[in-house]
């Protein structure tokens, strides 16, 4: 068996959203963790479990992130976590398609995530690591964050599909 940690500090979780139908506003995860195992060094039956602390959403708009945390939309106080488990990894031509189960706010549902594998690298002191660019998209309402509002003009002030992406670094361990 061959597992991996992830690196934090050389990682990054994030998300977009369509803000009114006209433009995107991003944020992040700042605090999160994952497991990478598989059978073998060469990523052979590969399984992810991923956690995001849901108090360490960033919009960059303090407002906006404590709205985010409220109960109208993740409800951290009571679902504190966001997870994902995969079911079933396919590799074809160093790109990974994830699948898994995604549970927000106590609500899990089928995800699919497309992975571009970056290889295996040595680093300055000695860690192998290997590299990963996720992305993928969900439906917020899929898992009951439904909170919407409408402009005067009929735009819908947040979209339902949420762009994922990450850019992954994980440590081989000993």
């Amino acid at each position: 068996m061959s597992t991996w940690k992830i690196d934090n500090m050389h990682s990054e979780v994030g998300f977009k959203v369509r803000h009114m139908m006209i433009s995107n506003v991003s944020g992040n995860f700042t605090s999160f963790d994952a497991t990478l195992n598989a059978e073998n060094d060469d990523f052979e039956r590969p399984e992810f479990h991923f956690t995001a602390d849901i108090n360490s959403i960033s919009t960059g708009v303090a407002d906006r992130d404590g709205h985010l945390k409220s109960p109208e939309f993740f409800d951290a106080e009571n679902f504190p976590t966001l997870e994902f488990k995969s079911t079933n990894v396919e590799k074809q031509d160093g790109n990974w398609v994830i699948n898994g189960e995604m549970t927000i706010k106590g609500t899990s549902h089928p995800v699919t995530l497309n992975a571009d594998f970056a290889g295996v690298a040595v680093d300055p002191y000695g860690q192998t690591k290997t590299g990963l660019s996720v992305s993928g998209k969900i439906k917020r309402s899929d898992f009951g964050l439904t909170w919407s509002a409408v402009t005067e003009a009929g735009n819908i002030v947040v979209g339902d599909e949420i762009t994922l992406s990450a850019e992954v670094q994980f440590v081989k361990q000993a």
